[in-house]
């Protein structure tokens, strides 16, 4: 069996951090002249805490983890090209991912110079985990899982999950960036104590409806957590990110009655698109979209593009050809979208 240790890149286990002002100076003073910072526009002209232990606090308490568990990025980008830069040796190890799926999987991967395996889900989305465990080799170092998965909008299988967790010795990603429209009980984070190679990916721009903000999270036990944090840029969360998000926390409420309505109106979205005669069939999502196989879905479109509507075509995605993807929006933008079509 790999360790942690094992699967990491020489060059990371050998790396001396770089060590900012903040990381050697942690607490209270009067009087701050150790960062070269401007003493005016107080408090910007301070650089903010490397490692955001405030908003961690936070999140900590919101999603049941251990401050120590939690990595912030931008977005959920940062830490997928951080899993790949620290657990994989360009043109060596490779990637195992389900497909189709995130594209940031495979360009991060292309960007590392890293090999990127993709293994097809059946007719019905769903992952086979022999499959996936016969696509990897002995420089197999991490698999992508998407759940729910973006663009086929179903939580991946729990049973196939937990295979690849107790029969493989890798690193697995579950990248949960719309688990907040999922059923409860679908997040992998109430695990993440017994799987010292898991990792759970979540995000602030679905749900919480920060996509402007560019804040993700990654999830994982301390020795993941700290190649991570040693690994990215030292100041990579600027402080207005940091105070923006911390505030839109306290709104956990309202948060909330965003996701019922969602969830509500995808519903009705999707009963209405069954009635329309050029639509053949809407997939079960478990996320804030649907993906619709219908007539013509290039040529429709383009005709919602005449209408002012933009939705994506994934025509040309593999196991998605006729279909359209078409974010939930306010009732008044869904209804806009099924007088259109």
């Amino acid at each position: 069996m790999r360790t942690i240790e094992d699967l990491t890149r020489k060059n990371i286990r050998d790396l001396a951090p770089y060590k900012c002002a903040r990381d050697e100076f942690q607490g209270e003073a009067r009087i701050y002249l150790d960062a070269n910072e401007s003493p005016f526009n107080a408090p910007y002209d301070r650089y903010p805490d490397p490692l955001q232990k405030d908003l961690k606090k936070k999140i900590s308490a919101l999603k049941k983890v251990r401050e120590s568990q939690i990595m912030l990025g931008v977005g959920s980008d940062e830490p997928i090209d951080l899993i790949e830069r620290i657990f994989c040796e360009p043109r060596i190890d490779n990637i195992v991912s389900i497909a189709p799926s995130y594209g940031m999987y495979s360009v991060e991967a292309s960007v590392n110079d890293i090999e990127f395996r993709e293994v097809f889900l059946d007719e019905n989305f769903a992952m086979n985990a022999d499959k996936m465990l016969a696509a990897t080799d002995s420089h197999t170092t991490v698999m992508f899982i998407c759940s729910p998965n973006n663009p086929t909008g179903n939580i991946i299988e729990k049973t196939e999950i937990l295979r690849l967790l107790n029969e493989w010795d890798g690193i697995v990603v579950i990248d949960e960036a719309y688990i907040d429209f999922a059923p409860e009980g679908s997040s992998w984070l109430t695990v993440l104590d017994q799987y010292e190679k898991l990792i759970v990916l979540q995000t602030f721009s679905k749900a919480w409806a920060m996509a402007g903000i560019r804040c993700g999270m990654a999830f994982a036990n301390e020795p993941i957590i700290q190649l991570m944090n040693k690994v990215k840029y030292p100041y990579n969360m600027n402080q207005l990110t940091q105070e923006y998000v911390s505030r839109q926390l306290d709104k956990k409420e309202e948060k909330e009655e965003w996701v019922k309505l969602t969830i509500s109106e995808r519903e009705r979205v999707k009963t209405e698109l069954m009635k329309q005669s050029n639509v053949s069939f809407v997939y079960p999502s478990d996320a804030n979209f649907l993906l619709v196989k219908m007539d013509d879905a290039k040529g429709t479109y383009l005709r919602l593009i005449d209408e002012g509507i933009i939705v994506r075509n994934r025509s040309n995605v593999r196991l998605c050809e006729g279909c359209l993807r078409i974010t939930i929006g306010t009732k008044e933008e869904n209804d806009e979208l099924l007088k259109a079509l």
